[in-house]
């Protein structure tokens, strides 16, 4: 297919890490360089490449930055091609942010499983006996996780845990909650625009030299957000039925109903269902920013695009 970046790895440029989705680049000025390949991770594997994607993550994160950067600072400097972000170097703080405005997820955090499973104390708080699935909750709800590496799993922390731990002083945990809960009441305000519900979504934040908290990685974009449509919404909960959306669920939906991705392996993905999902992210970008996406009108590879814009860096490498 054309227009797939699958792998960014440009020798010119140092101190290269691969991710599961973004190639980083780190600068010697403090600098670092993000590019947004077009790979799709979920089930803790890369299951495909999605034609667009990067480039739509990449904007979509580009225009909540820019429409919250009053609410707080963020990490972006330059934008020097479309799938890329030139930002600043942090130190990534070690606890992750997720804002809920309702009763959802399945993941093994969320507090919907929790709920399930007969918990009403959780992060903290406590919710009310007789909620169903999907329920706005009454104030969204900041439902911090530890952040796991080398294959671990994020676990449930309180704010009492949070301090006690050490994992953030009082003031860190404090600005967090502040910055986190502004933002996301942005976002569900700008959703609410485009005919969206924003159910809850990723922050990530990090600190500059000189102590700063900076909001990093990417923000209120598709696959770090849970988006429904707002149209229909209430009739399907009435109902019992899944709100609609166009988060990663249309891909991992296609894998979940032919293995148990965890423990099978993946069979290959058809060139349709690729293609359905590239128009779903284009869409979701159309959505949420209310802009048309610009799609590409030449046959130059997108790697190649990327190395000619990102050629002024090799100098300063």
């Amino acid at each position: 297919m054309p227009h797939i970046l699958q792998d960014a790895t440009i020798t010119e440029l140092p101190n290269h890490y691969a991710g599961k989705v973004r190639d980083n680049y780190d600068l010697p000025d403090g600098r670092r360089i993000i590019v947004a390949t077009d790979r799709i991770s979920a089930f803790d594997i890369i299951l495909a490449c999605i034609p667009l994607k990067g480039q739509v993550l990449t904007q979509t994160a580009r225009y909540q930055f820019e429409h919250t950067a009053d609410i707080c600072p963020n990490h972006v400097l330059s934008y020097p091609d479309p799938n890329v972000v030139i930002a600043q170097r942090l130190d990534i703080l070690p606890v992750e942010i997720v804002v809920r405005g309702y009763l959802a997820g399945t993941t093994g955090t969320s507090i919907l499983t929790m709920y399930n499973q007969g918990r009403r104390d959780m992060y903290g708080t406590t919710l009310p006996d007789g909620m169903r699935a999907n329920q706005r909750l009454p104030t969204p709800l900041i439902t911090p996780t530890t952040k796991a590496f080398d294959g671990g799993h994020d676990a449930p922390l309180s704010a009492a845990d949070i301090i006690e731990q050490k994992l953030l002083t009082p003031e860190q945990w404090e600005t967090l909650q502040q910055y986190a809960l502004s933002l996301f009441a942005r976002g569900q305000h700008m959703a609410a625009k485009q005919g969206l519900i924003l159910a809850d979504t990723k922050y990530e934040f990090g600190t500059d030299a000189a102590g700063r908290i900076i909001l990093a990685d990417e923000i209120h974009t598709p696959d770090s957000s849970r988006f429904w449509f707002a149209d229909g919404f209430e009739q399907r909960y009435e109902a019992g039925e899944k709100p609609q959306s166009f988060d990663k669920d249309f891909i991992r939906s296609w894998i979940t109903a032919r293995c148990d991705p965890y423990t099978q392996p993946v069979p290959p993905i058809p060139a349709e269902i690729i293609a359905q999902t590239s128009e779903v992210y284009i869409e979701a970008y159309e959505m949420i920013t209310g802009q048309i996406f610009i799609r590409p009108t030449d046959d130059e590879r997108p790697l190649d695009r990327i190395r000619r814009n990102l050629a002024p860096y090799f100098a300063k490498a």
